[in-house]
C-alpha cells in the first residue's frame, strides 16, 4: 500500500494549502500521539523547527494534537533536523517531529519524522498514521492529557555531540572559515561548533526574520559566500540549508565542491586513514566521474534511488557507513543516524587538517562529467514523466549519446517538478539535449 501523504521527506506543502494547515496538522499529530501510545505508556514526543514564520503556528498544533492524545512533549525551538535526531536518541524520547521545508523558499513548511533511534519512520509506521487519521480526533481526559515542557539546553547537546565527531586533540586553529548559516536552523549552533575548536570564523546569513530562510543564501545559492570567502581571504567557506542537513563547501578561491566532491574527499581521507569500513553508496544523479574516481581507488560504488532514506537503507543492507547525494545530503553512519552538514563539513575539514592539502587538492583524481540539470515547474510531475511523448523523446536522444553519457528524467518527491539531468563526455551535447527534453516537458506539462 502506497501512503496518501507521506512523500520521501515527510510531509511537505505550501503554508495554508493542504496538506499544511492547522486542521491537517492537528489531526497528524493527534494520530502520531496514538500511534505511539504502546500498552498505555504515555509516549514522549520531541518537537523541534527551522526559522520559519509559519514554525510557530505548527509547532503550537503539533503540540496540541499530541497533548490530546496523551503524549508529553519536549519542545526544543529552532535546531537543524540532525540536531533533533540525535535529541530523539539521547533523551530516550519514542519519537520527534521537524518542523521544516529544508531548503525550499519560507511560504513552503514541511513535517519529518524521526523514531526512537532517530531514524527517519518506516512505511508500517508512516501508514498506521495515515489510518489513525482516518478514525475519529481523539481526545483524552484531564487526567490523561499529555504535557509540555521546553529543553533550555538542547544547542549545547548538540553542539557538543558535533565536536566528538572530530579526534580528540586535532584542532582547527589558523583556519580562518566563512559559514553561511542561510537565515536557517544552523545559525546558533555551527558558529559556536567551529570557533570552539579553534577556527576563525566569519559568518553570513545568520539573522533570521521568519522569511528569509534560504533567501540567495545557503547550500542552494552560494554566490554570497564564494563572494565573500574571497573577500575575507578565507581558507574555506562552508553553506548549509535551511535545516542543518545539507552542505557546500567553497575553496580560498571562490569555487564550489557540490556533495559528489566532498564525499569523494571524506571517502579517500577515510581509505587513506584506513576506516573506511566497505564502500560509498551515491543516488543515480551522482555524477559518473565520481563513480570512476572510486573506482580507480578501488572503493566498492552503488547506486540508490534519490533521497537520503534510500542511501540509509542500501547502506544498512550492505553493512556500510558512507553515503550521500550531489545536493550535499551525506550520511556518515558511525556518527550520525541522519545527513548532518555540520558533521559532514567537520569530516571534510579534518582531511585538509591532517594532511595538509586544499580542498582542491583533496579532490585531485576526481574529474566530474558535465552535467545540466533542469527544473520544471509542471503541474503534475508524476504523468508528465510517464507521458509516452516524452519517454520516446528520451530514448531517441539515449541512442544519440550511446555509452558517452546518460539521461535521468524524475518527478520531484517534495515539489511540483520534473527533474531533468543529462550528463555526458561533451558539454555543449549534453546542454541541447537537456533543453530539448525541458522544452518538450513543459510543453507537456501545460495540457
Amino acid at each position: 500500500m502506497k501512503q496518501k501523504y507521506f512523500g520521501t521527506d515527510g510531509i511537505r506543502g505550501r503554508v495554508g494549502a493542504h496538506p499544511i494547515t492547522p486542521e491537517f496538522c492537528l489531526r497528524l499529530s493527534n494520530a502520531v500521539g496514538r500511534v505511539f501510545t504502546v500498552d498505555g505508556r504515555k509516549p514522549k514526543v520531541l518537537i523541534g523547527k527551522d526559522t520559519r514564520i509559519s514554525g510557530y503556528m505548527l509547532e503550537s498544533v503539533l503540540q496540541s494534537g499530541l497533548i490530546s492524545a496523551g503524549a508529553d512533549v519536549s519542545l526544543l525551538g529552532p535546531m537543524p533536523t540532525p540536531a533533533i535526531a540525535y535529541l530523539t536518541r539521547t533523551l530516550r524520547a519514542d519519537a520527534a517531529i521537524v518542523i521544516s521545508a529544508s531548503h525550499n523558499p519560507y511560504y513552503d513548511n514541511g513535517i519529518k519524522f524521526f523514531d526512537a533511534q532517530g531514524s527517519k519512520l518506516d512505511d508500517a509506521t508512516e501508514l498506521a498514521i495515515e489510518a489513525a487519521m482516518d478514525t475519529q480526533l481523539y481526545c483524552e481526559g484531564s487526567d490523561t492529557l499529555g504535557k509540555a515542557s521546553r529543553i533550555s539546553d538542547a544547542p549545547g547537546r548538540y553542539v557538543e555531540f558535533c565536536k566528538a565527531a572530530v579526534p580528540a586533540g586535532l584542532s582547527l586553529r589558523g583556519l580562518r572559515l566563512v559559514l553561511d548559516c542561510a537565515h536557517g536552523a544552523t545559525y546558533q549552533v555551527a558558529p559556536q561548533v567551529f570557533a570552539e575548536l579553534g577556527a576563525e570564523v566569519v559568518v553570513i546569513a545568520a539573522e533570521p526574520d521568519g522569511f528569509n530562510i534560504n533567501q540567495e543564501c545557503g547550500s542552494t545559492h552560494t554566490q554570497a559566500l564564494q563572494e565573500k570567502v574571497v573577500a575575507e581571504k578565507a581558507d574555506i567557506g562552508i553553506a548549509f540549508d535551511g535545516d542543518g542537513d545539507r552542505v557546500a563547501m567553497v575553496d580560498a578561491k571562490g569555487v564550489l565542491l557540490d556533495g559528489d566532491e566532498l564525499l569523494y574527499i571524506i571517502a579517500r581521507d577515510r581509505q587513506r586513514r584506513e576506516v573506511l569500513h566497505g564502500g560509498v553508496v551515491g543516488t543515480v544523479m551522482s555524477n559518473l566521474g565520481f563513480e570512476q574516481a572510486l573506482a580507480r581507488l578501488a572503493i566498492p560504488f552503488s547506486r540508490a534511488n534519490v533521497g537520503d532514506r534510500n542511501i540509509l537503507a542500501q547502506l544498512q543492507q550492505r553493512g556500510w557507513q558512507l553515503g550521500g547525494e550531489p545536493s550535499g545530503h551525506i550520511l556518515t553512519l558511525d556518527l550520525a543516524t541522519t545527513g548532518d552538514a555540520i558533521v559532514a563539513a567537520l569530516q571534510v575539514i579534518v582531511a585538509v587538517v591532517e594532511q595538509g592539502e586544499s580542498l582542491q587538492a583533496l579532490i585531485g583524481g576526481m574529474d566530474k562529467f558535465p552535467q545540466i540539470l533542469h527544473n520544471v515547474t509542471v503541474a503534475e510531475p508524476g504523468r508528465v514523466s510517464k507521458d509516452e511523448r516524452l519517454l520516446s523523446a528520451i530514448a531517441s536522444h539515449e541512442q544519440e549519446l550511446a555509452d558517452r553519457g546518460r539521461i535521468l528524467v524524475r518527478a520531484s518527491g517534495t515539489e511540483p517538478l520534473l527533474r531533468i539531468m543529462v550528463e555526458g563526455q561533451d558539454e555543449k551535447e549534453v546542454g541541447a539535449i537537456a533543453q530539448a527534453l525541458a522544452d518538450h516537458a513543459m510543453g507537456l506539462g501545460a495540457h
